[in-house]
């Protein structure tokens, strides 16, 4: 039998996480991790150097371009260049271990930013699977924002794949907070918030290598 090192509480929030994937596709779940590993992201991004935040661009590779009509956001990318990065791939991927396990859905790799919202900020309405590349199964978000009131705006709006102008919810920005969902399925799309806001973005991803290309990249 399998046996976690994992705590208690993220065992069952990845069970959690699992069942919600299977029933309706999305999965939000408050304080999804532990506390210490909350607070090193959020101690962490706040940290980060405006030199190290780049402008977000859209599309990919050499469809790739900044429009700052679709979004508004910096982002950095994360590897394992502190120690707070590294917890939080290896956590990732425990998540990817689990859910391969319950869902057989064969992930491969994990790939995520930072990403920091000015005040006024947005991401309109998209999916996250590039066109004729669906690698990208699963979309995570993670928030890192203490205190945040539902007042201060800023939340992720899921709408109904059949129905893309019906909301299905919205999901405020508040610290521990993860969401996960179906990267093909669901539109969605950041509200402005009057103060910035921190979160990080990532995807789980099939291995879609043919030849001598590497999708994605190791």
């Amino acid at each position: 039998m399998f046996e976690s090192a994992l705590p208690d509480s993220d065992n069952l929030n990845f069970l959690a996480i699992s069942q919600a994937l299977q029933n309706k596709g999305f999965a939000i779940i408050e304080h999804a991790f532990n506390h210490e590993l909350e607070n090193q992201l959020i101690a962490h991004v706040l940290q980060l150097e405006e030199s190290q935040l780049k402008q977000a661009a859209i599309g990919r590779e050499q469809d790739e371009n900044i429009n700052h009509f679709v979004r508004r956001d910096k982002i950095k990318w994360i590897q394992h260049n502190s120690a707070a990065e590294t917890a939080w791939l290896n956590q990732m991927d425990e998540l990817r271990l689990s859910l391969n396990r319950q869902l057989y859905l064969g992930l491969f790799s994990y790939e995520s930013h930072f990403a920091q919202y000015q005040p006024g900020a947005f991401y309109k309405t998209h999916v996250d699977a590039f066109k004729g590349q669906a690698n990208r199964i699963l979309s995570t978000v993670y928030y890192l924002n203490p205190n945040w009131q539902a007042e201060d705006g800023g939340e992720l709006v899921i709408y109904d794949p059949q129905h893309p102008h019906i909301e299905l919810t919205r999901v405020i920005p508040s610290a521990g907070t993860l969401v996960i969902f179906l990267s093909e399925e669901f539109p969605h799309e950041v509200l402005p918030a009057t103060k910035s806001r921190y979160s990080i973005a990532g995807w789980f991803r099939l291995n879609a290598s043919i030849s001598n290309h590497i999708d994605p990249p190791r």
